[in-house]
């Protein structure tokens, strides 16, 4: 069954256990359940056929609407749904009954209303022996946040057909208003109309519209235009004398809007996507990418539900590129600074999938596959609807997870299963990292798998009734490699508490750690070892002592009533013993802990604003009803830290044993400042009091007003290393018109990074964009046409 078969019964099937109680003139007519097998008086019957019969003008629109690929069924079955133990309401300032003519006439504000359905007229008139109905003067019907209007309605309820008059429908969702001079509901499922326009924007004289003849209407079929022209203003701008198009409530397949542009790399750009609604829980698109210089590149997603914690997407792209970096003379230019590893393919390909997949007794598995053709791939391609960035962002929106960088050669790909209960958490993984310049140009590979990766770890948490807590970090982890080390590597690390709180003055919390670490070789680069198994026994110990000192200062102001600044000094001891682990095998940094004997102090200081009215502030209600009124209810309270400052500095003291010259660490500085409004700090910088200087510093500043403008800056600098800022502006010059800029500089090198500037045109229903940006030597010209609730033509 069809979702407007659904819709339509489900309509049908509520208004036919319901009577009418008469009241006089001006009173509401309330119509409450009757038992069943009574009939209800003809009345009510037609009253509530008119209404259910004029909500189907809802379809028109989204009918309309799907021209361009904007309406779901799920949106619009919302419209239709019902609750039969609802009862109707008219109200009229008059309603009489003609006896002999079997006619019902309602005059003056009649209104027909039920939960979120209203229609409103002047006047209407109901023939019950025709069963045809009229509405006139200001008819009004709406429908959650979607209206109709028309001067005048007529509809034979039986046949359920009729005519609205100088329509107009407003659909709220994409703020589409479509207007008919005459609107004609011809069948079950079928509409017309004379002359009919579309647009987003408001007003009288619209900026954009597309308006036709002769349009007709086929529910879950097709529709018909004739002379669908596209106007700007009074300007028509595309014409076609005959237009045919899907109109069905379900996802449609057919073209997406294309991207185009011009590339110093790959020439002229024209990216055309084509989509395909398969099924209701699958779909696929295919992208067929132009590039003048380079060639063509294929590409194709699928995307499918299996159920609420189940589902999956697979993206493949292919290009026969026509340039290669093989070293031969000019060969650079399709290449990257910075790269001096060749890329001689000219097969390229970007293979990656993520899939959920709910497993039982609450275990859950995720599958990530990233497998690429080359290690300048992602940096070739970063952008467009394919890209890397566009793909990273819809992973982590519907997956949660991300890619790696997109200029890092080793990808990771993996399969995890895991299950978390309230103090406790098992995960598994399968992790395969793919090396692509060593997979691809050298003839062994000493890249180091985790087949499998296993942990097994416990919450803080308290043992029985005991002072004492603990806690629980395991793991076992298969290493593999072609051409280097294979083993086995146990490590359990159980963790001892005592906390102890004096009062509210300071907190102290000695632990210890034991840890116990098993390998088991398969083999090793010279062969067999002598040793097939080791282990190493370890533990360290922990003292953590601090307090927390705090102000309240009372504001009450508008906006903040208080603020709180918080004090809290701390100081942790930590000591690993020293241990001999040059026989151990070294797979990663578990494999070389360290000696440790070290102080850390720091000084952390936060405030934090309170806001909204206390509840003794409020109005006090009065005690003789309930009374459901904003003035009487208690307001949430809104808690914003607005400022985090830390300090934070270590001694060694080993290596003040051993006058090393300088035991002290540099002192870490960080700072955050996020007021919620105008301007947002984060910060932060190691300073070195031996060399009175700065070996690290990081800066970002944002600053914005209410009416638009940002401008951001970041400065990073590492002390005989790097150094580079960048910087992004949006300028509002005035209500419609914006300036994009930004730059980045390499400090360090001398190197121009990026730079870029653009416009953007906006109004209440359409916007112009275009920028240019040059990244190195690569130049580019971008620009992007939208028109509101139907989507752009372009490139960003």
């Amino acid at each position: 069954m069809s979702h407007l078969q659904n819709s339509r019964r489900l309509f049908q099937g509520c208004v036919d256990d319901y009577s009418a109680v008469a009241t006089g003139p001006g009173h509401p007519l309330f119509f409450p359940t009757v038992h069943k097998g009574l009939q209800p008086p003809a009345v009510f019957l037609k009253s509530t056929r008119i209404f259910r019969t004029v909500v189907r003008w809802v379809f028109f629109p989204l009918m309309v609407l799907l021209i361009f690929g904007h309406a779901s069924a799920q949106e619009s079955s919302q419209l239709f749904k019902d609750d039969k133990n609802v009862p109707w309401h008219i109200v009229a300032d008059e309603i009489t009954y003609d006896d002999k003519m079997k006619v019902y006439t309602g005059t003056g504000q009649v209104v027909i209303t039920k939960k979120n359905k209203n229609l409103s007229a002047d006047y209407v008139l109901f023939d019950q022996s025709t069963m045809e109905v009229s509405a006139d003067g200001h008819v009004v019907m709406t429908v959650g946040e979607n209206i109709l209007t028309g001067s005048r309605m007529e509809m034979n309820l039986d046949a359920e057909t009729g005519t609205v008059y100088d329509g107009t429908i407003f659909l709220q969702e994409n703020h589409f208003y479509i207007k008919g001079d005459k609107i004609q509901k011809v069948g079950e499922d079928s509409y017309t109309a004379d002359k009919a326009s579309v647009s987003s924007c408001d007003g009288d004289q619209p900026a954009w519209k597309i308006t036709g003849r002769n349009l007709k209407i086929t529910v879950e079929g097709y529709g018909v235009v004739k002379h669908a022209a596209l106007w700007a203003k009074k300007v028509p701008v595309l014409y076609t004398p005959y237009l045919v198009f899907p109109a069905k409530l379900k996802r449609q397949s057919g073209l997406l809007a294309p991207q185009f542009g011009y590339d110093d790399r790959k020439g002229a750009v024209y990216l055309q996507p084509l989509y395909w609604a398969i099924n209701e829980s699958s779909d696929a698109t295919f992208y067929s990418h132009f590039m003048s210089q380079r060639g063509e590149k294929l590409g194709a997603e699928y995307r499918y539900v299996l159920d609420e914690q189940s589902k999956g997407t697979l993206m493949f792209d292919f290009l026969d590129d026509r340039k290669v970096d093989d070293g031969s003379p000019g060969s650079d230019q399709w290449g990257f600074d910075g790269d001096d590893v060749l890329r001689p393919n000219s097969d390229r390909y970007w293979f990656r999938a993520k899939h959920d997949q709910a497993l039982p007794s609450g275990f859950l598995a995720r599958l990530d596959i990233d497998y690429v053709s080359d290690q300048d791939y992602l940096r070739e391609f970063q952008y467009g609807y394919n890209g890397f960035d566009e793909t990273r962002a819809y992973f982590n929106k519907v997956f949660g997870r991300e890619l790696d960088e997109y200029d890092n050669p080793v990808r990771l790909n993996r399969l995890n299963v895991n299950r978390n209960w309230s103090l406790y958490s098992l995960n598994a993984e399968l992790r395969w990292y793919d090396d692509v310049i060593n997979r691809r140009q050298s003839e062994t590979d000493d890249t180091l798998q985790q087949l499998p990766a296993i942990t097994f770890d416990g919450a803080k948490q308290k043992i029985l009734t005991s002072p004492f807590y603990f806690d629980l970090k395991s793991e076992y982890t298969y290493f593999y490699s072609e051409d280097a080390l294979r083993g086995h590597r146990g490590d359990v690390y159980p963790r001892l508490y005592l906390p102890y709180r004096f009062r509210n003055y300071f907190s102290f919390e000695p632990s210890v750690g034991v840890r116990e670490t098993v390998w088991h070789f398969d083999k090793d680069e010279d062969g067999p070892s002598d040793k097939s198994t080791l282990n190493r026994n370890m533990y360290d110990v922990k003292v953590d002592l601090s307090s927390e000192i705090y102000h309240i200062f009372n504001l009450n102001g508008e906006g903040v009533q208080r603020i709180k600044h918080t004090v809290m000094p701390q100081i942790i001891y930590d000591y690993i013993p020293e241990k001999d682990q040059s026989e151990f095998p070294l797979f990663d940094s578990l494999d070389r802990i360290e000696r440790k004997n070290i102080v850390t102090y720091s000084l952390t200081n936060t405030l934090t604003s309170k806001s909204g009215t206390p509840t003794e502030n409020r109005a006090t209600p009065p005690t003789d009803k309930l009374v459901n009124d904003d003035r009487y209810k208690p307001l949430t309270h809104t808690y914003n830290q607005f400022c985090w400052f830390k300090l934070e500095q270590s001694y060694d003291i080993d290596k003040a044993n051993e006058d090393d010259p300088e035991p002290f660490s540099p002192i870490n500085i960080r700072l955050q400042i996020f007021p919620r409004k105008y301007f947002a700090i984060d910060a932060d910088a190691d300073w070195s009091h031996y060399d009175s200087a700065f070996r690290s510093r990081n800066v970002a500043l944002t600053l914005w007003d209410p009416r638009g403008d940002k401008l951001f800056v970041s400065h990073r600098y590492k002390i005989d290393a790097s150094e580079s800022v960048y910087t992004d502006l949006h300028l509002k010059i005035s209500d419609s018109l914006s300036v994009v800029a930004e730059y980045e500089r390499d400090i360090f090198n001398g190197n121009n990074l990026k730079s870029g500037l653009g416009f953007l045109y906006e109004t209440q229903c359409w916007s112009f964009y275009t920028k240019y940006l040059k990244e190195g030597d690569d130049q580019k010209i971008g620009f992007m046409i939208e028109l509101r609730g139907i989507g752009g033509v372009g490139s960003k």
